[in-house]
């Protein structure tokens, strides 16, 4: 992919972005309870306890750390688990931070466990030990650092270590969005990028958008993208649902990939149960990628089940696809796969 079309979508993502809590649409909850924290926090004149994220990608956990930084007027540091590998990596970050400063580490279930251990103590008593030297003379040298507020952020909490999760004095977890309140983001979203939408258009992208904010504005560029070489610029219904259909974005959010697991899942091993491995040769994808990116959703939709002996497609699923299915391809009920 040329650089600069992918630095124009991250541009245009970011421009999109809610800069306060009043702005975060469809996560009330998280909002309201997350608002309580920062404004005892600024009442006492201390600095937040640390927060966590969890929840799947693309529903606000980077947007939220943001706003935190942006509510409490601090500046925001930001890494990753995967980016911090050595204690020394997580010490040289900590040893920077100013006062009241935000850190945030996303996907921090898959930070080091020697960087694990030492952000334990930065976050408790607000210093690091550096060690210098090796072997039986090494030295541990305590460094005091500022006070700051963590926010972790993870898509897998259940990976996170109790001594870690308890360090956070404030956790939130984001649960997909609800059609209103994607409706919503996508009418702010198009009239930040300019964009004037016909009645209804926000609810035939809203509707297809996985209930994920992050995919509703993709969607809606991608629209705009259509309407713009195709419909002289006009963003109605019909625009919309022929601009998916050439995407591949059915009308309730399955895509290509979607769709190739179910049909193979269906059609070529007969509904199951059939192992994920295999089903991953079957439509040319890294098992990861179907156990990680597909499933997930088609589980959620009801449109598979994992079981001990592998997936199986639902009534439902057979439906979805047109398809009748047969009285041989009944789910495997004895519990769920690992």
């Amino acid at each position: 992919m040329d650089p600069h079309v992918h630095d124009g979508e991250a541009m245009a993502e970011s421009a999109l972005r809610p800069g306060s809590l009043s702005e975060f649409a469809g996560q009330a909850r998280v909002s309201d309870q997350l608002g309580l924290v920062l404004d005892a926090a600024r009442h006492r004149g201390s600095v937040p306890d640390h927060v966590l994220l969890s929840g799947p990608p693309g529903l606000g956990k980077t947007t939220l750390a943001m706003i935190i930084a942006a509510e409490l007027s601090s500046p925001i540091r930001i890494s990753s688990g995967p980016a911090i590998q050595h204690a020394g990596d997580l010490a040289a970050i900590l040893s920077g931070l100013t006062e009241g400063e935000v850190f945030f580490l996303d996907e921090i279930h898959r930070m080091s466990r020697p960087a694990e251990e030492m952000l334990y103590l930065a976050m408790e008593d607000f210093r690091v030990d550096v060690v210098v030297g090796k072997g039986p003379g090494a030295t541990a040298i305590p460094l005091e650092i500022p006070r700051f507020t963590m926010v972790g952020a993870t898509t897998r909490a259940g990976l996170l270590p109790g001594p870690l999760r308890d360090r956070f004095g404030f956790t939130a977890q984001l649960d997909f969005y609800d059609t209103a309140a994607l409706r919503s983001i996508v009418r702010r979203s198009s009239g930040l990028l300019g964009i004037t939408l016909e009645p209804g258009t926000d609810e035939v992208i809203a509707s297809r958008s996985r209930g994920t904010p992050r995919i509703a504005n993709r969607l809606l560029r991608r629209v705009r993208d259509y309407a713009q070489v195709r419909a002289d610029g006009r963003l109605s219904v019909a625009v919309a649902k022929a601009a998916l259909e050439l995407y591949e974005v059915d009308e309730l959010g399955l895509d290509r990939l979607d769709r190739a697991v179910l049909s193979a899942l269906c059609e070529r091993f007969g509904g199951g149960p059939v192992g994920v491995s295999t089903l991953a040769m079957a439509v040319g994808e890294e098992r990861e990628t179907v156990e990680e990116v597909a499933e997930p959703f088609l589980v959620r939709q009801g449109f598979l089940m994992r079981t001990p002996r592998g997936r199986v497609a639902t009534a439902r699923g057979w439906a979805h696809l047109g398809l009748t299915m047969p009285n041989s391809a009944a789910p495997d009920l004895f519990g769920a796969a690992d």
